[in-house]
């Protein structure tokens, strides 16, 4: 179940090794049971990942 974020959500980026905000943040829920967002950085286009409720 993934559903879109409309709020502004921030993660690390490993890549930019920078925070950044997310682009096209979609929440989705983890194996054992507990909330996460995806994203991708708008600057390397990197895939992000953040746990933890937004």
């Amino acid at each position: 179940m993934q559903k879109k974020v409309t709020k502004k959500v921030t993660a690390y980026c490993v890549k930019c090794r920078k925070k950044r905000e997310m682009k096209d943040p979609k929440v989705v829920k983890l194996k054992n049971g507990k909330p996460a967002t995806k994203g991708i950085c708008p600057t390397c286009g990197t895939k992000m990942f953040r746990i933890g409720k937004i």
